[in-house]
């Protein structure tokens, strides 16, 4: 299964398919929540708000 197809499972509520993703994204996320070589977990836990709100909302412009 392509990413475009998950993202559209995700989208559509399922719950595999939106963990699926998280786990793809994790480690970049990881990585944007250090400050300073530190890890801000409240800076963690706002990136991940932001990663389902873009699931939540996309759309595709064709």
């Amino acid at each position: 299964m392509d990413f475009k197809e998950i993202l559209f499972q995700a989208k559509a509520g399922d719950e595999e398919a939106v963990k699926q993703i998280v786990e793809m994204y994790q480690p970049f996320i990881i990585k944007n929540a250090l400050v300073n070589g530190i890890f801000d977990y409240d800076l963690y836990q706002d990136l991940m708000i932001e990663l389902l709100k873009c699931i939540r909302f996309f759309n595709v412009m064709e």
